[in-house]
């Protein structure tokens, strides 16, 4: 368990949970958050000082959950844990919050009135992972995406004080997008890191593929038919880009302050789709990756537009 937080059970785990104030409880979170992900503090600095504190406790909670999930390198080991994490979200939402994460969790929820589904349905998403390595049909990707990725921009939403449907639902179309579009990215890592293939195997088979050509592909058991997979792929992303376009919609009705983060991760998912085109959406040999200078651009590009109002 090479993760920093599983590193940390010892300290903040089913065994042992060392209490801490809120002081403490929220520098921790800060600390997780800054120096575990390094896109947070970029997005930090467009996030308003005045939800920075909030932004990275709900991070804190998305990061433990995570690692308990995908770090443990044993499925059974990880479904135990989730369901300890799920122990800690109930005891937060009635009133004895003990984890450090959720010490400091409790005032966010508590400010922002957050219901706890978000967070369940999080936790859900990480349990269906150990789960579920393969996917049939695009609507179970969809259905996936609803407990893996919406919750996400939701929580955003109610850090903001949107609590509107439409809102909601626009939200979800970016949300939705970003992660079918980090699936796309990331075919090859999810095979060999996690033995998960996102791909549903109707549009596969429409191609003429199969999960197990994928793995063979990768495992370098036997080649695929390049020309097919890129096909694949190419559906996928034409599938996903409209969803992009569709969340472009929220941006106006939410206030300046909040639609510049969010204007940095849709930016930042139709980068992506451009890195995959650019390497002619062969992902299975090769991660498309944006770099440190594209992302400088885009967050260039979303102050401009705030400071001179430009379209985008």
């Amino acid at each position: 368990m090479g993760s920093a937080v599983l590193q940390q059970l010892e300290t903040f785990g089913p065994q042992r949970c060392e209490r801490l104030s809120y002081e403490q409880a929220a520098a921790y979170t800060r600390r997780l958050a800054t120096g575990h992900y390094e896109n947070f503090s970029v997005v930090s600095l467009l996030v308003p000082r005045r939800l920075r504190e909030d932004f990275a406790n709900v991070y804190a909670f998305c990061r433990w959950a995570d690692d308990l999930g995908d770090e443990t390198g044993d499925r059974g080991k990880s479904l135990e844990l989730l369901g300890w994490w799920r122990n800690e979200l109930e005891a937060c939402y009635h009133g004895n919050p003990r984890h450090p994460v959720f010490v400091a969790l409790h005032q966010t929820i508590g400010r922002h009135e957050i219901p706890m589904k978000p967070f369940a349905d999080l936790i859900d998403a990480f349990v269906q992972d150990q789960q579920i390595t393969r996917y049939h049909r695009w609507e179970q990707v969809l259905d996936y995406c609803t407990r893996s990725a919406d919750p996400v921009g939701r929580l955003v939403l109610y850090l903001g004080g949107y609590r509107d449907e439409q809102q909601q639902r626009l939200s979800d179309r970016t949300c939705t997008a970003l992660q079918l579009v980090n699936f796309w990215q990331d075919v090859r890592r999810d095979i060999l890191e996690r033995d998960r293939i996102y791909l549903p195997s109707d549009v596969l088979a429409a191609h003429g593929l199969s999960h197990q050509d994928l793995v063979d592909h990768v495992r370098g058991v036997k080649p695929v038919a390049q020309p097919r997979y890129r096909a694949t792929i190419q559906e996928l992303v034409a599938r996903t880009a409209p969803l992009l376009g569709e969340g472009r919609k929220l941006w106006p009705l939410v206030s300046p302050e909040l639609r510049l983060p969010i204007q940095l991760f849709t930016l930042g998912g139709e980068a992506v789709i451009r890195g995959i085109e650019r390497v002619d959406h062969a992902t299975l040999d090769r991660r498309p990756a944006v770099s440190k200078a594209t992302k400088l651009r885009l967050m260039a590009k979303v102050i401009w537009g705030k400071l001179f109002g430009g379209g985008l």
